[in-house]
């Protein structure tokens, strides 16, 4: 046999398997997204037992709205165990209106939720106009429903956009009149940019007023048949309430209204009022009805000190009417931000490019695992110089069929078949020990990262989280997404990077001793291949970027569409939810689509150059050959060899993409880690004593602030205001007045632009902000709840907490009692937001967590807004008690609530507009007396 015909056969199948060992790893990916798929498909593939994208279901032809509870029996299918319902019967007449009042937990949302069919009774029927809902055609009843719940559900969209839900198809006239209804005309048309205004995330740059206004005229747009309130007006100030209110007693008329309210005055003018204890209905009548009765509800009206209210309310109301008309030019004029003047400006941040990925300093990250990186990379680089040793084999191999006598072939032959036994072996045990220990390094890395990445999210300011790129979605995106990126970057490229090091060094070292002239040839024209991966590398990283930035837009969609999942069921605008959805993919779409074409053309032009290379090196070792300066078979092993580093390129060269990715990672990952916190280490009160304590003097002097996404529209302007240590102040003043603003100051989520902010004397930007907030305790009107049991969620305020502080917290808070009723009490899952808990439940848990925290300032934004009357006053009692001797500022729309408070500021244009004691203030007959006036 001819040594040409031996190659031929011998090295067709090497190719074809070095070929398939290229391929198998890649595998891999096939089987995660083969997984992935299966995943989402179940998704996709589910029925829901309620779908109401059903088209089956009887639609009527006209919807009159009568309501009927029939024995109605539930149990949350979370809580299998616990009745919320049981032999509950009410009938709602079309066109009524029929008011559920109890306390909190008595399951009057509940039934509103099946009135939407959100779950099916487990006992009993609801019927629509005599028929039962479940026989129904669910979207076309739901498109006759408009729902107003406590929880806001707004996008971070725009003001238009956000009312356009309840019905896209809508004219600007008809969005303008509904807004006008819901009172929120005006202050929209305050705001820069009108109805176009983004309001942030879940509504974050409104105030809790303005979002529920935006909520009911959401609701008012969709012109329902049946209208369902749950605490429509519970976080509006007394004047946009009473204005809201008779709207909403206007947009009830001709519809059935079904209204749930623990503010008993917003529905004594109800055709009925049903009072629901223990999940059945206790007593159901008319207003006066049930006052003369005695009864429960009675007794609910006498809690909130109503009585007198009511009877006196419609002389009230006349005598008031030139107050009201002053008092309500005065709170619109506050409605709306103020321009900002020119004496102030606001900073303008340049934009900083993320710094340069640092892979050292990410391998630093690495150095408690020093032992696997040692470990790991000796197996990479022992891997790699199996490379060049198996090429320099294989020309070997080829070289020994031009031998001519053939037992020395053979002899030959038998030794290079030995090495590669052996190379085959070793290639198993480095490649074990090679992966295994790279492995670990990312797993530990990406852990630490995400710690760290989080650790130091926490500290930063609002005005970070305000920032449409620091959306939950994009930063739960980072923490996902980018850590798992850094992560293969250390696992799998790292190693890579060290075996093909070695590799090339080992291959050109070899080349030049067996073969140099040709060997040189070779490696000149090794560049042009190095350099069309680099360029790859270069354009599909800032390609990456930029579509990795485009997807931010997209996951912030899909998380509030999940998150307020109740109002796109309610609304039936899951359509709208899509086409926004889809409308923020067409950017990645065309990224994605650059990226294909950069991709595609450097890739294919790689292996071009590397065949006309292979072209040249057989051309001039034919000739050198030819001369006699080497043989055949040097021309072979030199270029098996240096070939091997054209292979051990080309894997450096697949894994640019991944590295584009995973440089673009890091850069994020150290852009978050080495940005500073508003919060210095140490701050001047702890250096002088470390075991200081703040005493709860507030001071605020000649501020002025606008929020850093609305520079132009100042909340506060020149707004001075001293509060003692251990003293009490309630805030006051219409919706989006800047109250809450303070609070937010306080506790220094934002700085201001002017003036300052003293805490015992010292400006709070002065102060480290983590020590100073673990002497206050904030209880906001959205309580904040976390996945976890009802434990954990009040141990927050105190993580060292005992069991006893803890259930004597609850006990303070009015909580303890349902807590324990509770299945498995205080290790209750709390769901996510705290889903499995009425809104009532999660405010005195939020209240818990604060007396828990036993602080020297307690800031409480509407901290009762969502409780029952007898809750209220229990908790109320509670808050007074925990009042004394600390600095307490209240925000409240309801004035009972900060009659006993030592002071009391109306605010109005970014100023303190009254000040004094409730007595003092109601004497002087200003501005806070024509607010309270509507309330008594």
């Amino acid at each position: 046999m001819k040594a040409e015909e031996g190659y031929t056969p011998q090295e067709s199948p090497l190719f074809w398997c070095r070929s398939l060992g290229m391929a198998l790893p890649e595998l891999k990916h096939f089987i995660e997204a083969s997984v992935a798929a299966t995943r989402i498909l179940e998704r996709i593939n589910r029925v829901p037992q309620i779908n109401d994208d059903d088209p089956k279901g009887l639609v009527l032809d006209q919807v009159r709205g009568e309501i009927e509870f029939e024995s109605i029996h539930f149990v949350y299918p979370s809580r299998p165990n616990m009745t919320v319902l049981k032999d509950f019967n009410l009938q709602i007449p079309a066109g009524q209106t029929i008011a559920l009042v109890g306390s909190s937990g008595s399951g009057k949302s509940t039934a509103i939720a099946l009135v939407q069919r959100f779950y099916d009774a487990s006992e009993g029927t609801v019927k629509i106009d005599g028929v039962d809902i479940k026989k129904l055609n669910l979207k076309s009843i739901r498109s006759k429903m408009g729902l107003v719940s406590q929880d806001h559900a707004l996008f971070g969209t725009s003001i238009k956009e956000n009312i356009l839900f309840g019905k896209p198809d809508a004219t600007l006239d008809e969005l303008y009149a509904a807004a006008m209804t819901a009172n929120a005309h005006n202050f929209i048309m305050g705001l820069p940019e009108g109805y176009e205004t983004k309001i942030g995330e879940r509504g974050a740059l409104l105030s809790g007023g303005q979002k529920q206004r935006i909520a009911i005229a959401r609701a008012v747009l969709k012109n329902p048949a049946i209208l369902l309130l749950d605490e429509a007006t519970s976080a509006l100030d007394s004047e946009s309430e009473k204005l809201v209110q008779h709207a909403l007693d206007q947009a009830s008329m001709g519809r059935t209204t079904l209204v749930v309210a623990h503010k008993l005055s917003t529905v004594k003018n109800a055709d009925q009022i049903a009072v629901v204890d223990g999940g059945s209905i206790a007593e159901i009548g008319t207003h006066d009805e049930l006052i003369n009765k005695g009864g429960p509800y009675s007794r609910l009206v006498k809690l909130q000190k109503m009585v007198s209210y009511i009877d006196q309310e419609t002389d009230q109301f006349r005598a008031s009417s030139a107050a009201r008309t002053s008092a309500s030019r005065l709170s619109m004029s506050r409605a709306s931000p103020m321009p900002l003047t020119p004496g102030v400006s606001k900073e303008t941040e340049s934009y900083v490019s993320p710094p340069a990925p640092s892979f050292s300093r990410l391998l630093a990250m690495n150095a408690p695992e020093w032992k696997q990186a040692l470990i790991g990379s000796i197996s990479a680089l022992v891997y790699g110089s199996l490379q060049p040793i198996y090429a320099l084999t294989i020309g070997g191999m080829i070289a020994a069929f031009f031998v001519q006598d053939h037992n020395e072939m053979n002899a030959i032959i038998s030794r290079y078949a030995l090495i590669f036994c052996s190379l085959s072996l070793v290639s198993i045990a480095v490649n074990l020990l090679q992966h295994y220990n790279f492995a670990y390094m990312g797993e530990h890395l990406v852990r630490r990262i995400r710690v760290q990445v989080l650790e130091k999210i926490l500290t930063f300011e609002a005005a970070w989280f305000d920032e449409d790129t620091n959306s939950s979605g994009s930063l739960c995106s980072r923490l996902s997404d980018e850590s798992s990126l850094v992560k293969t970057l250390v696992a799998d490229r790292i190693s890579l990077l060290l075996q093909t090091a070695c590799g090339i060094v080992i291959a050109v070292t070899m080349g030049l001793i067996v073969a140099w002239k040709l060997a040189l040839v070779m490696i000149a024209v090794q560049p042009c291949t190095m350099i069309c991966y680099y360029a790859k590398k270069i354009v599909l990283s800032n390609v990456s970027r930029d579509l990795a930035k485009a997807q931010y837009e997209s996951t912030q969609i899909a998380i509030e569409a999940v998150y307020n999942h109740r109002m796109v069921t309610s609304f039936g605008c899951s359509s709208k939810i899509l086409q926004l959805f889809e409308h923020t993919q067409e950017e990645p779409l065309r990224k994605a689509r650059k990226k294909s074409w950069v991709a595609g053309i450097t890739t294919g032009l790689s292996p071009c150059l590397t065949f006309l290379s292979w072209a040249l090196d057989f051309w001039y070792g034919g000739k050198l050959a030819q001369s006699g300066e080497i043989s055949a078979g040097d021309v072979f092993k030199t270029f098996f060899v240096l070939v091997s580093t054209g292979k051990l390129i080309a894997d450096a060269g697949s894994m640019t993409s991944d590295l584009a990715k995973g440089s673009n990672a890091v850069a994020s990952v150290f852009e978050v880690l080495d940005r500073k916190s508003i919060s210095p280490q140490n701050s001047q009160m702890e250096k002088d004593n470390p075991k200081s304590k703040i005493q709860g003097r507030i001071e605020f002097k000649k501020v002025d602030f606008a929020y850093p996404t609305r520079p132009q529209c100042l909340i506060l302007q020149d707004f001075s205001l001293d509060v003692k240590a251990g003293t009490s102040i309630g805030l006051v003043g219409r919706s989006g007045c800047g109250k809450s603003t303070i609070i937010g100051l306080i506790q220094r989520f934002y700085d201001v632009d002017r003036g300052a902010v003293r805490i015992d004397g010292m400006d709070v930007r002065e102060m480290n902000v983590l020590w100073y907030r673990g002497f206050t305790a904030l209880v906001s009107q959205e309580p904040a709840m976390f996945s976890g049991s009802v434990r954990d969620n009040i141990a927050f305020g105190k993580p060292e907490a005992d069991e006893e502080e803890i259930v004597e917290a609850a006990k303070a808070a009015n909580a303890h009692e349902f807590i324990s009723s509770l299945k498995d009490g205080y290790d209750t899952d709390c769901g996510e937001h705290g889903i499995q808990l009425s809104g009532g439940q999660k405010q005195r848990i939020a209240i818990a967590r604060a007396i828990i925290r036993n602080p020297a300032i307690l800031l409480l934004d509407e901290a009762t807004s969502a409780l029952d009357a007898q809750s209220e006053q229990v908790v109320q009692e509670a808050l007074d008690r925990i009042m004394t001797g600390r600095t307490t500022i209240v925000v409240a729309h309801r004035l009972n609530t900060i009659k006993n408070a030592d002071s009391i500021a109306f605010l109005g244009e970014g100023k303190v507009i009254e000040r004094g004691t409730y007595p003092q203030l109601m004497n002087k007959k200003g501005a806070f007396f024509n607010l309270a006036t509507l309330q008594k």
